[in-house]
């Protein structure tokens, strides 16, 4: 899907803004480093800029027409004046870097300036680090780079003085929302992943796996055996939770679809329901949220939570998912 300004405007408004002005007044650097989370659109907003750097047919002064040589070769990676590097294995080596100068030390092939992206910066060896340190010392006339990185930590003092540093916000839950309802997912699971990650990339993923649709489907057969008797729910989670959410990873995932669902019942009681997400046992939510007490119901909530953090240390998940269980039930008058 081609990304607009618009688009990523909604994504990230302040650096859109600051780089669509770099263009109006022809004040584009030499050299940034775009740096936040995976999923944040720093890959998305670098090849943006990059088109409307050498489109030949702007929109407006900074919209990429997309129909241009120079756009469409763009898109489909094969610019002789785009370059981008990427990891060989777990980093960036020297003679990639080394390549890049050789590249660039010879005049545009098609446009005036030269563009190259480096994505996860943060992952150069140290030799590469110190290469693209020379070479970002002495800029060549018409050069542009793009650094990004999720770890800007990582990134040598040095590289850091000489780029101007773009700090990518994360998404909130109604724009990963909005954006997995674009890319096709429905409504039920663009709202529950919108709550269980930012990063957009992430929830594409999980969208897609048949393990987190199973996963959905068994925290809710959980929560209707709680609301029964405790014995089935003890011989629920030896028959169907354990065989499902083997890895503490998962169980963990796990808990945060069982945590949001009591978070519903919160929503329901403070009349926010527009804010539910498991849309498909409102009616049921509905029903048991006039039965609790919001205290309870905060009591259930710094259960899971408490089980959460206990999961992340050597506690027995089998003995820490029993009491969970009663907890939950304690209190609860079963029919």
């Amino acid at each position: 899907m081609t990304q607009t300004w618009q688009d990523l405007y909604e994504l990230q408004p302040q650096i859109t803004g600051m780089l669509k002005n770099s263009i109006l007044r022809e004040r584009v650097a030499h050299a940034y480093l775009f740096d936040g989370e995976r999923g944040t659109g720093k890959k998305e907003m670098g090849m943006l800029f990059t088109k409307s750097l050498l489109c030949e047919d702007l929109k407006n002064e900074y919209e990429p027409c997309n129909q241009c040589s120079h756009c469409k070769r763009i898109m489909s990676g094969n610019h002789p004046d785009v370059h981008l590097i990427e990891p060989d294995g777990l980093s960036i080596k020297k003679d990639q870097i080394k390549s890049l100068q050789e590249e660039f030390s010879k005049k545009g092939v098609e446009s005036k300036r030269k563009i190259y992206l480096v994505i996860s910066a943060d992952k150069m060896s140290v030799q590469a680090a110190n290469s693209l340190l020379k070479f970002l010392e002495e800029p060549a006339a018409d050069t542009v780079a793009i650094l990004m990185t999720e770890q800007i930590q990582r990134i040598l003092p040095t590289i850091l003085s000489r780029c101007q540093t773009l700090s990518f916000k994360p998404l909130s839950p109604g724009m990963v929302k909005k954006r997995l309802l674009n890319h096709g997912l429905d409504m039920q699971r663009s709202s529950i992943i919108s709550h269980l990650t930012q990063n957009f990339e992430e929830g594409i993923l999980l969208g897609s796996e048949e393990w987190f649709a199973q996963s959905q489907k068994i925290v809710v057969k959980l929560y209707e055996v709680l609301n029964t008797n405790s014995l089935k729910a003890l011989l629920y989670l030896q028959q169907e939770w354990f065989t499902h959410f083997k890895e503490r990873d998962q169980l963990d995932r796990g808990l945060d679809l069982l945590y949001l669902i009591y978070k519903d019942l919160l929503y329901i009681q403070l009349d926010r329901r527009d804010q539910v997400v498991f849309q498909n046992i409102q009616e049921e939510l509905e029903s048991r949220a006039l039965h609790l007490t919001q205290r309870r119901l905060a009591e259930q909530m710094s259960s899971i939570l408490e089980a959460k953090r206990k999961l992340m240390s050597n506690t027995n998940p089998q003995l820490l998912m029993e009491q969970l269980v009663l907890n939950l039930q304690e209190g609860s008058s079963f029919v």
